[in-house]
């Protein structure tokens, strides 16, 4: 209806204007008619004006309206009863719009902002790699993953493994690769699954990048243990009574020897004689496996404590109190044997949350590997170091200046019972492994050889 009117009265407009430009050539050329003629000029550029201002009026706010859509202006509102012909509807409906539309995009940012905060709070790591070979990290995992190294091109990968990047660039989509990575110093085994993405023009890559490392190493103690329980479990019960009927047997061979040798000396012959000097000899064999078989049972029970671990009892401990009470338990004999120790804590006052026993026993054996390891070297050094990290975790290491281990022994160190000592159980480093895994930390080894060792306990 109100267009109906505006174009009815742009007609009436345009009629009227016609008219007295009807009347205006009459009088013009009419002679005695100026003031006449010139009154009819005055009207008709008033009626031009007032055209043009009426249909300004209208497209003025439409021009406005168009401008709030195209710029978001949702704060316009149009008011175009002093327009009249109508209008006001129109007015109204620009408004409603600009609501609607204020409601729309209202949605879209909230649910923009939800899809955000879902793909920021996803543990699994998210990057994506475009056609110019551009890395975009895309929630808070990712950034944990790499820590403070910026990752922007597709080369910044390779400072964490120099395969990785031609990795990333061949995958396709749809496929999943297992790739190792290290990340400051720590061992990382990523599953690496790529989706293709496409929007608009622009075609991505987005990977997820599983760290599956310590649900490995958690898997394969687990399975350490479940061995070790089994073969400790059927070992101690066949060797127990071997032990004690082996101790009960060294007894009653005494004790007949002893009879034998109370005998008076005239009741005694030669296979007596012989038969104490046999019995002596099934003593001594007997000895031997009662001896054995309880060095067994001792030793089996050592590999017990892989199967028995308790829940770490945490507390704030001192780590500068910590060090210098396992030095003072570990190194006092060191000085005797040209041996050195340094500590250094940064800073002075660190403290960790760790179990207190679980961890001195770590560090005693460490220091205890350490001194094995720098046996027969001229200069003889070991160093205890704690700091934080540029990731803010705590670090405790030790250091030595040994013999080090070659590649192969490095790579099996941690596996339970491997050992290249005659003497060692090859339960050490394993149990540091399992203390550490409790502890929701990591433990590396780095070792060269004829340069030494050092192992890192991060917290």
């Amino acid at each position: 209806m109100g267009f109906k009117q505006f174009s009815l009265r742009i007609i009436a407009r345009t009629i009227a204007a016609m008219v007295t430009l009807v009347l205006l050539t009459i009088a013009v050329t009419t002679s005695g008619y100026h003031a006449a003629t010139i009154l009819l000029v005055v009207l008709l550029i008033c009626q031009f004006i007032e055209l043009v201002n009426f249909v300004s009026k209208t497209n003025n706010e439409l021009v406005r309206f168009f401008d709030a859509a195209r710029y978001a202006d949702f704060s316009q509102r149009f008011d175009l009863s002093n327009v009249g012909a109508g209008f006001e509807e129109l007015g109204h409906a620009f408004t409603d719009i600009l609501t609607r539309l204020q409601k729309a995009r209202t949605a879209q940012v909230t649910e923009l902002k939800h899809l955000k905060a879902v793909v920021e709070h996803v543990p699994v790591p998210l990057i994506s790699l475009n056609q110019e070979n551009q890395i975009t990290l895309w929630n808070n995992s990712a950034r944990r993953l790499f820590g403070t190294t910026p990752v922007i091109r597709l080369n910044d990968l390779a400072q964490f493994g120099s395969h990785f990047p031609e990795q990333i660039k061949t995958m396709q989509a749809g496929e999943r690769q297992l790739i190792k990575l290290n990340i400051d110093g720590i061992e990382h085994q990523l599953t690496v699954a790529a989706t293709e993405i496409r929007l608009a023009q622009q075609q991505e890559l987005l990977f997820s990048l599983q760290d599956i490392q310590n649900e490995l190493v958690s898997a394969q103690l687990q399975a350490w243990q479940d061995l070790v329980s089994v073969l400790t479990h059927e070992i101690m019960n066949s060797i127990t009574p071997v032990a004690s009927l082996a101790s009960t047997a060294v007894d009653l061979v005494d004790d007949i020897i002893k009879d034998i040798a109370q005998q008076p000396a005239d009741k005694k012959d030669i296979s007596s004689q012989e038969l104490s000097a046999d019995l002596r000899d099934v003593t001594d064999a007997v000895t031997t496996v009662a001896r054995r078989s309880k060095g067994l049972m001792t030793f089996v029970d050592s590999y017990r404590r892989l199967t028995r671990l308790p829940t770490p009892n945490k507390n704030t401990t001192s780590v500068r109190f910590l060090a210098q009470q396992v030095i003072d338990i570990s190194c006092q004999h060191w000085s005797a044997q040209n041996l050195a120790i340094s500590c250094n804590i940064s800073p002075e006052s660190l403290d960790i949350n760790v179990d207190q026993d679980m961890l001195s026993q770590i560090l005693i054996n460490l220091l205890k590997n350490a001194e094995q390891a720098t046996e027969g070297c001229e200069i003889r050094k070991v160093e205890l170091n704690a700091f934080i990290n540029k990731r803010g975790h705590p670090v405790i290491e030790v250091n030595d200046n040994g013999c080090g281990m070659s590649k192969e022994i490095a790579d099996n160190a941690f596996v339970p019972f491997y050992t290249t000592k005659r003497d060692g159980s090859g339960v050490g480093l394993a149990l540091t492994r399992q203390i550490m895994l409790a502890h929701g930390g990591h433990v590396t080894l780095d070792s060269k050889i004829n340069k030494g060792t050092s192992i890192r306990l991060i917290f």
